[in-house]
């Protein structure tokens, strides 16, 4: 699974892990993305790579089933 958002385009970033001795090693920080069934703008429903500040904000709309009565 890719780390993009596909909202926003977040993606990983890279730094530095740090040691209290001073050493520097290369770490990544990597987004909280989750595949999530959304509607498309046609009114299809589809996977999609988001990021969980795209679906906070509400840039999203989920797809929930919907139970018939019986």
């Amino acid at each position: 699974m890719a780390k993009v958002c596909e909202i926003c385009g977040r993606r990983v970033q890279v730094g530095n892990r740090v040691s209290h001795a001073n050493n520097r090693t290369k770490r990544r920080f990597l987004p909280n993305i989750q595949k999530v069934r959304v509607i498309t703008a046609s009114g299809r429903v589809r996977k999609i790579n988001v990021c969980v500040r795209c679906l906070k904000s509400g840039k999203v709309q989920k797809y929930v089933k919907v139970k018939s009565e019986e």
